[in-house]
Formats: structure tokens, sequence, C-alpha cells
């Protein structure tokens, strides 16, 4: 019989001996976890994530090592109509010594006032770590409700970092929380609807959750190496519960599949190990594959992304061959119980002969061409919109406004335009020549204040800091537009081309960088262009290897290259087309910026390429497995996609469920994070494979096995045997 196939020997020998396997796989996970606890994080520093002339600028702050403490802001509006200024002016002598007697406040600023006169401002300097100061600012919110008690005909409130980033925190955390736990009930009700019982439903979230747990530890570990950053476990545990389902759907199907043939447990788990097994294993290295592209964007954050997905699906992987097999055969029959009556009728109707998949195969196998064109061209068409994606990162403006914070933010902004957009100017320079540095930012932001493009100076002069050494100099230049406004675009572009050089030409032995919250935009995005032709110039090359030395096709390599391209393009043009207009804000409860998120095209190519290749090797591993048995072309089409149509349904409706949740969340990105997974996943386990994905192999015929002759195994024999019982039939 010769040697076999190494994911055989493996669930052979989990099946013979269960109780070990699953104790080295509990032993395995919990070292993952309690380890990398123990080791502890190591996070990337901003000069780990600092991209193009921005990161420039806040590698130079950085040098400066400037004292940054946390500034909140006592705001002074009216509250309808004119500010009574003689009122405002008493509540803000109030406001001054309340906060210099309030715990955790170390200075506070003379009022200063709006120049349209609409408001008066109190800075409020906090003690102790800056990192803290969301959390430390009860008192100060305690002494703020006083004085609006106090003077009840005004409006004061508290606004500032701390403010801010605790009110977004309490927002997208209660966010994330709802997601991660609807998630896993959401999972465990398709999957129980899909098995019809409910140890079979629970065996996949199993296998997914210890997985992610693994990983997270994994990860956590490999950042003493690479550093991570705090969105990494969040793409495990979104990229873990897909492939751990889709694995384990892949495996226990056609492990039912054969028992209800009659096969014994343990012959029953070693053909679900050589064929389904297989299939996981090639469709693991194709998703690390696809994952690993992202090390090509030499950006941190992706970097961190990139080893969390490789880690979590290779221990997708590793627990499919060793610990499913081992639960498989210790619960035998045991893992269709206990049975939900209604569903369980359902799921024994679905393992016999199918009629919904043959009836929606036949027009593409009866005429292949016209589907082919049809389906392609409106694929197409959904892709066309792609071509005008516009990248931009979301500002302030873009934040969920349902918190007093951010309210009291944009009458802040209102009142005094320079607390708003701004791009900063470091400069460093000698120490000796630190006062003609500041006499040459004086002047340039005196310029710039002139210009309609940028913020009026304000009474207090420019703000501009020098380190302790005084060898960094930063100004900041404020601009009256929303960050990711054409108006923020064209300050940032006549900053950099005009008012810097000129300023700069008077000095020498100077290093010098714009950035800000509109230079990080900008750069970001031109650094993605730059680096997503090489990332997908990787991925599809090495994708391309991998299926050939798989299935010993030069044809099939190509075709599913081909069609995963088609699906990313129609996600990329629904983005666009969703997003970038205002046409689905009521529907789906966002304002548009008019763009796509930036990181948002690189990171859903790869994730969407990797996972629509778990669904191609598995519905193409079928069909090879019929023609293999001397089947024709047409009927292995048919049988290949009806006898995995129901595992890549389930497997799809999962991941259509659960990324649809995070396009629930209230940030922008995550709601296109969402919406183009969900809607790429969906294309592809429909139109790409049910109509596109029979139709090519249906017109192709004996060519989709054509491969150079020294790739070519020995030919399988030409209708040797009539299709297997199962076999269904379209003509």
């Amino acid at each position: 019989m010769g040697k076999r196939p190494m994911t055989v020997r493996v669930a052979r020998w989990s099946a013979e001996h269960p109780w070990r396997a699953i104790a080295l796989w509990v032993v395995f996970v919990a070292v993952c976890f309690v380890g990398g606890n123990a080791a502890g994080l190591s996070e990337a520093t901003d000069e780990d994530q600092a991209i193009g002339e921005a990161g420039r600028a806040s590698v130079i702050e950085i040098h400066g090592d400037f004292d940054d403490p946390a500034v909140e802001n006592v705001l002074i509006t009216a509250s309808s109509g004119q500010l009574d200024r003689a009122a405002a002016d008493a509540a803000a002598a109030d406001a001054v010594t309340r906060m210099k007697a309030t715990e955790g406040v170390a200075k506070v600023d003379p009022p200063v006032a709006a120049r349209d006169g609409s408001a008066l401002l109190i800075g409020v300097t906090m003690t102790g770590d800056p990192d803290t100061a969301s959390d430390r600012l009860k008192p100060l919110e305690d002494t703020t409700s006083a004085l609006q008690q106090a003077h009840p005909q005004l409006r004061i409130e508290q606004v500032g970092g701390p403010s801010i980033g605790k009110a977004l925190d309490d927002t997208l955390g209660s966010d994330f929380k709802r997601a991660e736990l609807l998630s896993l009930p959401v999972t465990l009700a398709i999957l129980i609807v899909a098995f019809g019982a409910l140890i079979a439903a629970g065996v996949p979230v199993l296998l997914a959750m210890s997985s992610v747990f693994a990983a997270m530890g994994l990860s956590t570990l490999a950042s003493h190496l690479l550093p991570a950053t705090d969105t990494t476990n969040s793409v495990i545990l979104l990229i873990g519960l897909a492939v751990g389902v889709d694995y384990s759907l892949f495996y226990i199907r056609r492990e039912r599949e054969e028992r209800a043939k009659g096969r014994s447990h343990i012959d029953a788990v070693e053909i679900a190990a050589e064929t389904s097994g297989h299939a996981v294993v090639v469709s693991g290295i194709a998703v690390m594959i696809a994952m690993a592209g992202l090390f090509l964007a030499t950006d941190v954050v992706f970097s961190s992304l990139a080893v969390g997905s490789i880690l979590v699906v290779a221990v997708s992987v590793i627990g499919s061959l060793t610990v499913l097999p081992a639960m498989l055969a210790k619960l035998g029959r045991w893992v269709d119980r206990p049975r939900v009556p209604l569903l369980w009728r359902l799921s024994a109707r679905r393992q016999g002969a199918p009629r919904f998949w043959p009836a929606l195969l036949r027009p593409a196998l009866r005429h292949p061409l016209l589907a082919l064109v049809i389906s392609v061209g409106a694929l197409l068409a959904l892709a066309v919109p792609a071509a005008g994606m516009k990248m931009k990162f979301p500002g302030m403006e873009d934040l969920p406004r349902t918190t007093p914070a951010m309210q009291a933010y944009d009458r802040l902004t209102a009142a005094f335009p320079s607390t708003g957009t701004a791009h900063y100017l470091a400069v460093e320079a000698p120490a000796a020549e630190a006062q003609q540095v500041k006499a040459a930012l004086t002047t340039l932001a005196e310029k710039a204040g002139g210009d309609p493009l940028f913020a009026p100076v304000e009474a207090d002069g420019p703000k501009i800091d020098q380190s302790a050494d005084g060898t960094v100099t930063l100004l900041q230049v404020a601009t009256p537009y929303h960050t990711r406004t054409d108006e923020a675009r064209q300050s940032l572009d006549k900053l950099r081309e005009v008012y810097v050089p000129e300023t700069m030409a008077g000095l020498s032995n100077v290093d010098y960088a714009v950035g800000g919250d509109v230079a990080g935009s900008v750069d970001y995005a031109a650094h993605i262009r730059q680096k997503l032709p090489l990332v997908m110039a990787f991925v599809l090359i090495l994708t391309f290897v991998v299926m050939v030395l798989t299935f010993r096709s030069v044809v099939v390599a190509l075709t599913s290259i081909l069609l995963n391209l088609l699906s990313v393009g129609a996600a990329y043009g629904l983005l666009v087309l969703v997003f970038q207009g205002t046409w689905a804000e009521g529907l789906l409860g966002f304002t548009s910026m008019g763009s796509i998120v930036t990181w948002l095209p690189l990171f859903l190519f790869v994730v969407l390429f990797g996972l629509s290749m778990d669904y191609h090797v598995f519905v193409v591993s079928r069909i090879r497995e019929a023609v293999q048995r001397g089947v024709s072309n047409r009927d292995a089409v048919s049988y290949g996609i009806t006898s995995s149509a129901g595992t890549v349904s389930s497997a799809a409706i999962v991941m259509v469920a659960v990324f649809s949740i995070f396009a629930t969340l209230s940030t922008i990105d995550m709601k296109q994070l969402g919406i183009g997974l969900a809607a790429a996943i969906l294309l592809d386990a429909t139109i790409i494979r049910a109509v596109v994905l029979p139709s090519v192999m249906t017109l192709l015929g004996d060519a989709n096995w054509w491969a150079p002759r020294f790739l070519r195994k020995s030919p399988p024999a030409k209708h040797a045997e009539q299709p297997e019982r199962e076999l269904v039939s379209v003509h």
C-alpha cells in the first residue's frame, strides 16, 4: 500500500490514543497561554511605527525628550445666544480657584478668550503619568460638575485628551466586548443548524477558541523578537475563529459522510485525514503565505498582525490534524448527540442526495460560456468603482458624537480653531542655534497665520516648545479644516513646499520634518500605494507555486488565482460604492468620510485571499477526487461542488455572520472592515463557487489538469468506474 500520508499517520495515532492526544493538546494550549502571560507583551514604540516624513517628525520629537503632561480644559460657553462676558469672567475666576485646589492638578492657566468672544478656555495640567490620566479624571470631573451647578446660566464642560480618550475607550470597549460576546453564540447557533447536534456544533468552536488562546500566548512571546501592537489579539480572534471553524467543519463533515457509508470510526477518521486533512494543510499554507505578505509592508503594525495571524492559522491546522481526530474517535456516534429534533432531520436530509445545489449548478454546467460571461461581467462591473478608491485616515470628525466629551470637543474647536487640526514642524539643530531656530519658527507661524489655509495665531502667541537641551524645537501650525478635507491637504502641501523650505533656507545644520494627523494620513496612504503591488506579487506568486505543487496542474493554480482576484476586486468596488458615497449612511449608521481607511485595502487583500483559498482548495480537492476515480469532467465538477456545498455554505455563513457583527461597531474603520470581509466571503461562496468556478472548469474540460511533464504523476484511469453512489448528475 506504500507509505501513508503524514496526515493519515498522525490522525491514526491520535484516534488510537485519544486521551494522550487530548492531554497533549491541553498541555500545549496551557503552556502557550500561561507562558505568554508570564513573559508579558513587548509593545511597539512610536519610533517602531514611524512611516514617511510624519514618522521622521515623531522621531525628532522623541529625541527632544519633552515633558508632555496630560492637559484638560474647562470650556465656558453660553447655554444659548450670546455669551454674558461678565458672568463668564466670574465663572472663569471661580474655575481657576477650584481647579488649583483639586487633587491631581499640577497647574492652571489663566483664562483665554476666543477671538469672536464666544467662549473662555482654562487649561488644566494634570500630575502623574499622562498615559494613566484617563483613569484619574474623577476629581476634575467633580469640580467641573460643581462649577456647572454654581453657574447654571452658562455651559461649563471639561474637554481634553484624557477625557476624550476615556469616552472613546468606554464606547469602543463596550463595542468590542459586545462583538466578542456575540461572535461565539452566533457561531454556535449557525453550527447547531448545520449539524443538528449540540456536540458536533460545539467541537469546532472548542477547537477554534483553544487555538486562539494558544496563538495569543505565542504571539506575546514572539513580541520580544518583533514588537506587537494592541490590535493583534483582536485579529487573532477574528482569523482564529474563522479558520478554526472552517477546518473543523471540513474534517467533521467528511468523517460523518464516511460513517454514513458504514465505515468504522477509525476508517472514517483516516479517510477524513487523507482528504479533508490534506485540504486543511494546503489551505493553511495558503493562508499563512498570504499573511506573510504583510511583512513586505515594512510596517510594524502589519508585521505584528502577520505574526498573530500566521500563528493562529498554524495552531488551528495542528489542532485539526491531532486533537480533532482524537475527539472524533473518542466521541464516536456521541458526536451526533444530543440531537435537536427538527434541525437534526434537516441535517440528515442534507446528508442524502442534495436537490438545491444541483438545480443551482444546472445553468453553469449546461451553458457554461453564457454563465461565465454574465457572472464575470457582473463581478467586474462591481469592481470598476475600485479604480476611484481614495485612502485616508479617519479624523476626529469621524469618531462617534454620542458622548459629551466629543460634543464639547466640537464646541472647543469652533471657538478656538487652533485647538483642532494641526501640523507639527519638528526641527533638530545644535543647541547654540536654539534662539535662531525659535525666531525663524515664530516668523513662519505669523506668516502662515495670515494665510486662509491656516488658523490665525491665538492671542497668547504661536505654540512653540523647545527641549531642555535646546536641540529640538516644535512648532504647532493649526488649520481650521478637518483632517481629511482637501483644504487640510492643501495646507500641508503649502507648509511642506513653501513656508518650511523658505524658513529652513536661513538655517544650517538642521534636520526637520512636518508631521501631524494630516501628514500621517497622506504619508501612510503613499506608503500603502507603494507597498501594495509588492505584497500582491509576493502572495500571488507563492500561492501559485503551492497550488501547482498541490494539484499538479498549472491551469487549476492559475484559475484559483484569477478567481480570488475577482472576488477581492469586487469587494474593493463594493466598499467604494458603499462608503465613498452617502446613500448607505442611514442604512448602516455611519457618516461617509468620502474615502476608504488607509490600512484597509492591503489588509483586506491578504485576509480575503487567504480565506477564499480555503474554499477553493476544499472544493477543487473534491473535484479532483472524482476525476481520479475516472469520473467525467462535468460530473466531477458537479460532484465536487454539491458534495462540498453544505460545508462551504456553513463555513461562509459563520464568517459572514461574525464579520457582520464588526460592521455594527461605532468607528468607521471597523464598519468598513466588517462590510468588506462579509461581502467578499458571501460573493466568493456563492457567485464564485456556484457559477464562475463550475463554468470555467466545465469549459476547460481535461485541460484543467494540464501541467508540464516534470510535474505530472501517473495519469488517472479514464472512466474506469462509475461515480460513487453519492455523485449527483445535473444533466
